[in-house]
């Protein structure tokens, strides 16, 4: 039996390299959720926060993303040579952990699995602990009137709290595509508007910008009720009402600045 690249390019399919075979809409929209999401994520801006300096913050952004287009190539790889050596395989999300136990000895195939579970834990961390602070800082306060909440432990009990909410989350969702999807539509249809006119537009107002999450959020939701929560017409149809709602509340409110200089 023949094995290397050589092999692997005669035994998968032509279109398994093609970068166009999952259809230009998806591949915009991919990017448009994924890619705009990832910019606007608090897990990430948290990581760009402790950098020791902006030089630093740049190149570390640099290869970071390099890195991520490494990686997505070598998992796609992974990918079509689990559909050659692996046809029935139950689930597809199981591709990376059965291609290790088949092709890797004992030593190198545990490496790899510990490496591939810290990057895990690393990613959820980061967003346990964004989560968590959107808690303690925003949504906490906000309950209680405006006033702040203060020391370690209420911190640790939000954090333990989404991390026991993330757990039971992922015990149901068994398609990872599907959940970061999900996850990612919400994300950028309820905040990316809102974000970029509160750093572009000096007539944004905070009243525009709750209007916009809101809106965009209740658009994502209908539309995956309707097309699917994998289809790619929620993002823009979130998008879309978030734009509206916020351009419709900022017009009809003052600025911050504005509404407190007037007598």
């Amino acid at each position: 039996m023949r094995w290397g690249w050589s092999a692997l390019l005669e035994k998968a399919p032509e279109s398994s390299f093609s970068l166009t075979a999952i259809g230009w809409d998806t591949i915009i929209t991919y990017f448009v959720i994924y890619f705009l999401g990832i910019l606007i994520g608090q897990d990430i801006w948290q990581r760009v926060f402790t950098a020791r300096s902006s030089r630093v913050a740049r190149s570390a952004g640099t290869f970071a993303g390099i890195y991520c287009i490494l990686y997505g190539v070598i998992g796609a790889v992974v990918g079509i040579a689990a559909s050659i050596l692996l046809p029935n395989l139950d689930d597809a999300n199981n591709a990376f952990a059965a291609i290790a136990q088949l092709a890797l000895p004992d030593g190198i195939r545990g490496l790899i699995i510990a490496a591939a579970m810290a990057a895990m834990m690393s990613t959820s961390s980061a967003g346990m602990l964004a989560s968590s602070t959107l808690l303690t800082q925003d949504i906490l306060p906000a309950l209680r009137g405006g006033r702040e909440i203060e020391g370690v432990r209420i911190n640790r009990l939000c954090t333990g709290l989404v991390g026991v909410v993330s757990v039971i989350i992922a015990i149901n969702v068994s398609d990872v595509i599907g959940a970061l999807t999900v996850a990612y539509n919400l994300l950028v249809g309820g905040m990316l508007i809102p974000m970029l006119g509160a750093l572009f537009w000096k007539r944004s107002t905070t009243t525009g910008a709750i209007a916009s999450m809101l809106a965009g959020c209740t658009g994502v939701i209908v539309f995956m009720l309707k097309d699917g929560l994998l289809a790619n017409s929620p993002i823009y149809a979130g998008l879309a009402a978030a734009m509206l709602a916020f351009l419709v509340g900022s017009l009809l409110t003052r600025p911050q600045s504005m509404a407190s200089s007037m007598p």
